[in-house]
């Protein structure tokens, strides 16, 4: 039996001390501790409390973590860590469980970057167990957290933090990157609450980072989660319908847990004989240095080769034809910084006016496919270029510029000298392994360097040719000349790499003929069999 009891000691509690630091989060370290008289050791936790708490509502609070643990503990046996003591002293509560023989769900994502969809199915699986007991008792976590996960070695889940949520008059104590929507607005809450961070536990095993970011005041960081979109989920491959389902705003729209369980173990069925690549991702506070330092090479590459191409443009209406032959997905999000980026519309012709890529999108497109297979579309032919690659190139363009670097990456410029648009192809033998942070860390401080760079909407991960590839569209230019461009990078495995880039002026981008040019470009491009 734990017991409740308020005291402020040098040692937590009179009796535990504190080794070492386990998993920190926004409001609420984590230690190491052990008995100052058996030396058993423990799990000490500290979470801030709101204000100062008078002695009858300190012990009300710690004695409501501690019976709340014991219920749930007594539904679902050797997943809740129990509690052994609770405290308040000097404004925040400490909280004692049983040694709890994992680790942190969050120092595994700091040390991995991201998980396969297998793994983060089996995860969601243990966890959706326990939320199932606790609900069916009408018992809520409302804290739940990566640091309030502890995965052993087995990949058996051990949860701790029940209790915490309804303690005091805090919306969220602890992690509030990971509050639902509903907690934000500071509304009552129910079991969708704990779905809803379900569902941000799975957007952060599968994509390395929460789906709302931390902005470093608590006030703050729910405001961001109740009024920002969703940023799109770009590596959660089959488990996205679920975490988009999880993620809805409104509670009463999420998916209940019997569809998520079927979600979740359909994946582990079908995924159970096939190994799951797992993408790495550095720890955040590293992450454009890390990103640098491996996949540097479609950025360095195109400096090398001399100035940025006059850039670009492609309507939304080729992505509609990308859409069906290539697997583009939709846009929409936060964007790095915190504002939202417009979403695309993938089916949908905007606007003439490129330089204005927040304008309402008009009626669908009607462009025709391109052509299929290794057909060469009437008006173009096919380039054999030494360097080991072919593509459809418009009649009349040649090659305009080549550079090439020791290490055997190069830079091919392919136009004409009557017409004002260009096809750019670099490749890399030093590629990282994840095209959006690519484009994203590598290429784009670079863009934001040339004059007037606009990236329109998110950066898309998609596959090309069965290849890992990512796609971005930005605007830019100097002097009054505004182009759009449209850029593919994708990888071939062994660090090796393309990236083609589409230019032409932003007033031409949604002509047709433009529109057909670059979709048959991506459909002809090949490079040469190994």
């Amino acid at each position: 039996m734990g017991r409740a009891r308020v005291s402020t000691p040098e040692l937590v509690a009179g009796r535990y001390r504190l080794l070492e630091v386990v998993h920190r989060e926004t409001n609420r370290v984590c230690w190491s501790g052990q008995d100052a008289g058996t030396g058993r050791p423990y799990l000490v936790t500290r979470v801030g409390l709101p204000q100062e708490q008078p002695g009858a509502h300190a012990r009300r609070t710690a004695g409501r973590v501690v019976r709340t643990c014991e219920t749930v503990q007594s539904l679902c046996p050797g997943r809740i860590a129990e509690v052994v003591d609770a405290v308040v002293a000097d404004g925040a509560l400490w909280t004692v469980t049983e040694w709890v023989g994992g680790v942190p769900l969050g120092e595994l994502l700091d040390r991995q970057g991201t998980f396969g969809y297998v793994r983060a199915a089996r995860i969601g699986l243990e966890l959706l167990d326990v939320l199932e007991a606790a609900h069916d008792q009408g018992v809520v976590h409302g804290e739940l957290s990566p640091g309030q996960v502890f995965v052993g070695e087995e990949g058996s889940v051990v949860v701790t933090g029940f209790g915490l949520a309804g303690a005091t008059l805090a919306a969220r104590l602890t992690a509030p990157s990971y509050a639902s929507p509903e907690q934000a607005r500071d509304e009552r809450i129910g079991p969708a609450a704990d779905l809803w961070t379900l569902g941000a536990l799975l957007y952060t095993m599968a994509e390395g980072r929460p789906p709302f970011r931390d902005r470093g005041r608590p006030e703050t960081t729910l405001k961001g989660v109740d009024r920002l979109p969703l940023r799109t989920p770009v590596r959660a491959g089959p488990l996205t319908q679920a975490v988009r389902g999880l993620l809805r705003k409104d509670s009463r729209e999420r998916l209940s847990r019997p569809v998520v369980r079927e979600a979740l173990t359909r994946v582990l069925t079908e995924g159970a004989d096939a190994p799951v690549r797992e993408v790495p991702h550095p720890r955040l506070r590293g992450a454009r240095a890390a990103a640098r330092h491996v996949s540097r090479e479609w950025s360095r590459r195109t400096t090398a080769a001399g100035a940025v191409l006059a850039v670009v443009a492609v309507t939304v209406a080729v992505l509609a034809v990308l859409a069906v032959t290539h697997g583009l997905p939709g846009t929409g999000g936060e964007s790095a910084t915190g504002t939202r980026d417009r979403p695309s519309a993938p089916t949908t012709t905007p606007s003439r006016d490129a330089t204005a890529p927040s304008s309402p999108s008009p009626p669908p497109s009607t462009t025709p496919p391109p052509p299929s297979g290794n057909a060469v579309p009437a008006g173009f032919r096919r380039h054999e270029a030494p360097e080991g690659f072919s593509v459809a190139l418009p009649e009349g363009w040649r090659r305009l510029d080549t550079s090439r670097v020791p290490d055997g990456a190069y830079r091919v410029v392919f136009g004409a000298s009557d017409d004002p648009r260009t096809l750019a192809v670099t490749y890399s033998e030093r590629a990282g392994t994840d095209p959006v942070t690519v484009w994203r860390d590598d290429v784009e401080p670079g863009l934001q360097r040339s004059g007037e760079y606009r990236r329109i909407g998110e950066i898309h991960a998609t596959t090309y040719r069965g290849r890992e590839a990512a796609d971005m569209q930005w605007v830019a230019g100097d002097g009054g000349t505004r182009s759009r461009t449209f850029g593919r990078g994708f990888l071939l495995g062994d660090g090796r790499s393309f990236s083609l880039r589409w230019t032409t002026p932003a007033a031409d981008w949604d002509d047709t003929a433009n529109e057909r040019a670059l979709a048959a470009l991506l459909k002809t491009f090949r490079e040469a069999p190994e």
